[in-house]
């Protein structure tokens, strides 16, 4: 049922959209997790589409991402007791991705790419914390560009594993908002819980080009 290919031959098959509509609800067989969202009125189909385990992962890091930067832009909350917050929500967020992707990971390169996250994820954690901690001024003052770094390393290393287009063409977004940093002033958690959030989301909600996913991302 799960099967993993580790090259796409369409790479540069341009006439394939590196992102594109998913199908149907039911346009894939059954998975272990899959989500099927299908609303129907009468004849007329309203919303219908499908979240697998990986898609599952992708919406939760959204969330999280979304939250930590969001809360960090907006609320009067001391730093160290958003880093005890944060830091607990990372490792579930971390476990909990582990966990949807289990069954997928045990084939290449899809083990490779989730101990890749893991190891991101983790580094940006412990990077974070021990800056508001022990007052790293130099890693406090560049939050936004450290996390935006590791995703954008995350995504490059996914897209050429996966050799999928979807996933270089968000590691480009993430660099054009780092390079934005710079302009955005005050806002620049903002703009990288936007970028970070918005770009995971985008990956769940839509079908990208890499192909086998757990037979479910496949032109």
């Amino acid at each position: 049922m799960f099967q993993v290919s580790p090259f796409n031959r369409d790479f540069f098959n341009l006439e394939i959209p590196p992102l594109q509509c998913k199908e149907s609800a039911f346009a894939i067989e059954d998975l272990p997790g899959l989500w099927r969202l299908h609303w129907q009125l009468g004849q007329t189909t309203i919303f219908s589409t499908f979240y697998t385990r990986i898609d599952q992962a992708c919406l939760l890091w959204g969330i999280i991402s979304g939250v930590i930067f969001l809360t960090a832009q907006f609320a009067a909350i001391d730093w160290a007791t958003q880093a005890v917050f944060w830091s607990g929500l990372t490792l579930l967020g971390t476990g909990a991705m582990v966990k949807l992707s289990e069954n997928c990971a045990l084939a290449e390169p899809l083990n490779q790419i989730v101990s890749a996250w893991v190891f991101l994820m983790l580094s940006g954690l412990v990077l974070t914390d021990l800056s508001i901690f022990l007052g790293w001024a130099p890693i406090l003052m560049q939050l936004p560009l450290l996390w935006l770094l590791l995703n954008a390393f995350g995504y490059l290393y996914t897209g050429l594993k996966m050799r999928s287009r979807a996933f270089l063409l968000i590691c480009l977004v993430h660099l054009l908002a780092i390079v934005t940093l710079p302009y955005t002033s005050i806002w620049q958690f903002l703009e990288t819980g936007l970028v970070i959030g918005l770009s995971s989301m985008l990956l769940a909600v839509l079908q990208w080009d890499s192909s086998g996913v757990c037979a479910t991302h496949h032109n």
